[in-house]
């Protein structure tokens, strides 16, 4: 998966498909290197296009916000989702992204509202000195007083993180959880906690906002690229993490 995404995804699959098309020019195909290449700009063109950004956006948000009304649950669950390998602000070597920022701040809110002990999942991607987990827990402490309950340490990966904060949670007779993460991300998190035999309730976060209205929507941009970007990485996983359940 982590190789294929670069291969697969933008701008990795332009690069290629441009590549491609001046081989092909090279060896006398021009029809055909020259239809390469315009390929390659027309989709990074329309890629970050915000029309087109935010209906990548919301084909993954499958999930409504939770109504706090309604929980039933037993614990809640935060997906570590990366870090900044600089944590100067902090005073620390390395700190949460700001992705995972976000989501702490709903678990610190979702506790107030319900007294649910926390588990922070997240490990060490590429042998860092603290885990993604350790980062949020110190997180947790610094700046809303609050101490997770769980501190799932080893996950790489979505699939990981469900495979070993499963088996922490149902050693303590956990069964129901409230699973935090970006409203793009839960679509593909949330079959696979389940896989694992716990009864999930999606809490998502930043669901993506329509674009302005009028000609500035057919303006590309980096964000709305970067968007779309994040977008095709979460089909695409989808799509893997589908493949491998129907293969199991």
């Amino acid at each position: 998966m982590s190789l294929l995404k670069y291969f697969a995804l933008p701008p990795g699959i332009q690069v290629l498909m441009l590549l491609l098309g001046v081989l092909l020019w090279m060896f006398g195909r021009r029809g055909s290197g020259t239809c390469m290449v315009l390929l390659a700009a027309v989709s990074l063109w329309i890629l970050g296009l915000p029309l087109v950004s935010h209906q990548l956006q919301r084909s993954l948000e499958v999930y409504p916000a939770v109504s706090l009304d309604l929980l039933d649950a037993d614990a809640i669950v935060v997906l570590g989702g990366g870090r900044a390998f600089d944590g100067a602000e902090f005073g620390w070597l390395d700190a949460p992204s700001e992705q995972t920022l976000s989501r702490l701040n709903y678990a610190a809110f979702l506790h107030r509202q319900t007294g649910l002990p926390v588990l922070v999942s997240g490990g060490r991607v590429h042998n860092e000195a603290q885990s993604e987990a350790e980062l949020m827990q110190q997180v947790l402490q610094a700046s809303f007083a609050l101490q997770a309950t769980w501190v799932e340490d080893r996950s790489r990966n979505t699939y990981e993180n469900a495979f070993y904060s499963a088996r922490m949670l149902q050693a303590d007779g956990v069964q129901r959880v409230l699973l935090i993460s970006q409203a793009w991300h839960l679509r593909r998190a949330v079959p696979v906690f389940e896989q694992q035999g716990l009864e999930v309730i999606a809490a998502p976060i930043q669901f993506s906002t329509p674009p302005p209205e009028g000609w500035v929507r057919w303006i590309p941009t980096a964000y709305y690229y970067r968007q779309s970007a994040q977008g095709l990485h979460e089909w695409l996983g989808h799509g893997v993490y589908q493949l491998r359940a129907a293969l199991n």
